[in-house]
């Protein structure tokens, strides 16, 4: 696990400057504190700080091949690299380290572009063939390693954050008015875009070429499978993801430094603690986070369900609680997201890698399941529906809609929570079927995002035109409307919400955290099954649970689903009310020049009326502002989390 970073020169080879590489690896120290190294040429120049994880005496970066006319310098994993550096002895390749990342170089010489197809890990690369003058920048199938790229005239910046780019004369941070507005609808910045302008995501997947000076080109090496499977029995099915998932957390667990696991008590996470105990000789290391009964606190307490699989599997476990004293950590998160992101999971990520960290370099995480085998409630709502509609229309609109519009909306008591979930679904229920999900997965909706830039006196922002849900949903045409939310999810939420937060705040505690349910080949086996077989009525994650039943106990397979994130609205009604207060003040709001303050002030009183819950939009709009001030006013987050002190 790393930070890379490099300039590529285009066109033509001005002298390179070392100081640039050395200030784009300082700012990212925190992704490698064990190692850095440099690669310089007349047109490029390759930086990396490393993390030391597989062979921790001999696996310096930058990596070359025999007759160092190939480097590589790598963020992430090979897992296969024993296998894979076998084959490529075998073939006549002679390696100088036991690192993983070595095996990239000679596969490259051996496969050539197809090098990719042959890698199963979590990666970010970046390849340079000397002889062809030949830089290959790749990202993994999933996105599970982030990559940021800044193509100019003269020069090709990238890194494995963006806040490296910015350390290179001439770059400037400035707001780009389409990533503003995809934050606004989804809570984060889907790629290629960032809410940096000029600064883009390597989508996943991607491979970027840039040969001989040309400008650089990218394509795709990696796709879901489109068909599905209807020859399999449910029983092989069931055989197949259990034998699978537990092949991905074994190949996941090598490593030469400790290890363990993040625990929620979901079946995500236990199924990873499972099979990490089934395969390990000693007692597995597991790490879970509560919070105490205050302000919602308690519907969000998932500790008991953890301790109950680590006393199933005899793991050495130890718990952290969290309390609504995190008002002076959100500037220092959030400068380690590079973007903002409505989401409190980065919170609680954070929290519990930076306790986790005290006792291991690398963590097992139970990120992506979801997604896979479909456990989130949203893909509850096309059942819902069909007995919905069999009620008369004029109930469904007279009666229901307006009762609907009008229920309390809250994510901090159960029936609050239901209550919430009632009122989405029943105003949602007349849209088309796309936009009935985007009102299911919005942060802002179109017209409050409308209020909210309208009156705006710098807003330059599209307000219109397609966006990455468009985008998303139209390369899934043709599929079943299950399958058609899952491959959304995959490709969207997955690498530029999920991924990326988990990312960026394991780094930031020097932390590599692995996520075995994203194993590539687990994906596919899951891409080719029907999406019955996944939801079966309302049973979510149906042929996961029914693999994992025997392994886990019913507690755990059939409990409610909670997320892995924090009370924080209810924390911004009360304990951080005067945080927000102020960070989101009508002179904050005016100065930023951003949003309109009338809809800014009407959404936060809506939340404390429990009229709207408004939770993810007031975490955008707070997170956003802290972000501006770090960003593109020069505070630093130190300096910023004092004056968040003072007023909490």
């Amino acid at each position: 696990m790393c930070g890379i970073h490099g300039i590529l020169a285009l066109r033509s080879a001005p002298e390179q400057d070392p100081a640039l590489l050395q200030a784009m690896g300082d700012i990212t120290r925190h992704r490698g504190p064990d190692d850095s190294g440099v690669y310089v040429a007349p047109e490029l120049m390759l930086g990396m700080r490393r993390l030391s994880i597989i062979d921790v005496a001999g696996g310096h970066q930058p990596i070359p091949n025999e007759d160092e006319t190939v480097w590589v310098v790598c963020n992430g994993e090979i897992y296969n690299f024993r296998e894979l550096g076998q084959r490529l002895r075998t073939a006549g390749h002679r390696f100088r380290s036991g690192s993983d990342a070595e095996v990239i170089v000679h596969a490259y010489e051996e496969y050539g572009d197809d090098f990719v197809q042959h890698l199963d890990g979590m990666y970010g690369f970046a390849l340079w063939d000397a002889r062809r003058h030949r830089l290959l920048i790749g990202r993994d199938r999933l996105g599970i390693k982030p990559i940021y790229y800044r193509e100019e005239e003269e020069r090709l910046v990238f890194a494995s954050e963006a806040k490296a780019i910015l350390q290179v004369s001439g770059v400037q941070a400035q707001i780009d008015p389409g990533g503003l507005s995809e934050y606004l609808a989804l809570g984060y910045v889907p790629a290629p875009l960032s809410l940096l302008r000029g600064i883009r995501k390597l989508p996943p997947a991607s491979l970027m070429v840039c040969e001989r000076g040309e400008r650089p080109t990218i394509h795709c090496y990696w796709r879901l499978p489109r068909a599905v499977d209807w020859t399999t029995s449910e029983d092989n099915w069931i055989d197949a993801v259990r034998t699978r998932l537990e092949q991905a957390v074994v190949s996941q667990m090598v490593s030469d430094v400790p290890l363990g696991a993040f625990l929620s008590g979901g079946i995500d996470s236990s199924s990873v603690v499972a099979f990490m105990a089934r395969n390990n000789d000693q007692p597995v290391r597991t790490y879970a986070i509560g919070f105490d009964a205050s302000s919602g606190g308690a519907f969000y307490n998932e500790l008991p369900y953890a301790r109950q699989v680590a006393e199933r599997f005899g793991t050495i476990h130890k718990e952290i609680v969290v309390r609504p004293d995190v008002a002076d950590l959100l500037p220092r998160l959030i400068w380690h997201m590079d973007e903002p992101v409505a989401d409190a999971a980065f919170i609680t990520t954070y929290l519990v890698a930076d306790f986790a960290r005290r006792d291991v370099t690398v963590i097992l995480s139970g990120v992506g399941g979801d997604e896979l085998f479909g456990g989130y409630r949203r893909y509850l709502g096309e059942y819902y529906r069909g007995y919905y509609n069999r009620l008369p229309g004029w109930l469904r609109r007279h009666v229901l809609s307006p009762v609907a519009r009008v229920l309390p909306s809250d994510r901090h008591s159960p029936m609050m929570n239901l209550s919430r979930y009632a009122r989405s679904f029943i105003l949602a229920n007349d849209m088309e079927f796309e936009e009935r999900y985007r009102a299911y997965l919005s942060v802002f909706s179109r017209e409050h995002r409308d209020r909210l830039l309208g009156a705006a006196p710098t807003n330059d922002v599209q307000k219109q035109g397609t966006d990455a849900l468009d985008r998303a949903f139209a390369a899934t045409s043709g599929a079943d409307q299950m399958r058609r939310l899952f491959d959304v999810d995959m490709t969207t939420q997955l690498p530029d919400d999920l991924l990326l937060l988990t990312d960026k705040m394991s780094m930031a505690k020097s932390l590599e955290c692995r996520v075995p349910l994203l194993d590539h080949q687990l994906v596919e086996l899951a891409a080719r099954m029907p999406s019955q077989l996944k939801i079966r009525d309302r049973q979510l994650k149906y042929v996961l649970k029914r693999a994992l039943t025997g392994i886990l106990p019913d507690e755990i397979l059939y409990r409610k689903k909670r997320g892995f994130g924090a009370p924080m609205g209810a924390w911004l009604k009360r304990e951080l009310s005067p945080m927000l207060s102020a960070v989101l003040s009508q002179r904050s709001v005016e100065q930023r020049g951003l949003f309109h303050w009338p809809a800014v002030r009407e959404t936060i009183d809506m939340h404390v009326a429990n009229r709207e819950d408004f939770t993810d939009h007031l975490l955008a709009l707070l997170n956003l502002e802290l972000w501006c001030r770090m960003y593109l006013d020069g505070q630093t987050p130190a300096d910023l989390a004092n004056q968040m002190k003072a007023v909490a």
